[in-house]
């Protein structure tokens, strides 16, 4: 677990893609990590690339993913090539 929660620290402010052991995959640009969480804003691929996922006024929608469920971590910029 420390592992991930190194290398979320590592790459804060950046978009990733994390897998969950379930099978849940999640992509976002991680805002802040603790040593349970990691926590992502949510981005979606637009027509142009990518775009901000924004919930409700002018905050950010923000979602926590347990660092023990993490099965798998890719940086954003290798989800351009799928």
């Amino acid at each position: 677990m420390s592992h991930y929660y190194d290398l979320c620290c590592k790459h804060k402010g950046q978009v990733v893609t994390i897998y969950e052991k379930t099978g849940r995959v999640h992509t976002g640009r991680i805002v802040s990590v603790d040593h349970q969480h990691v926590y992502l804003e949510p981005v979606s691929r637009g027509v142009s690339g990518f775009h901000w996922g924004w919930g409700w006024g002018w905050r950010p929608f923000i979602f926590p993913v347990a660092l023990a469920a993490i099965g798998g971590f890719a940086l954003g910029a290798s989800l351009f090539w799928i």
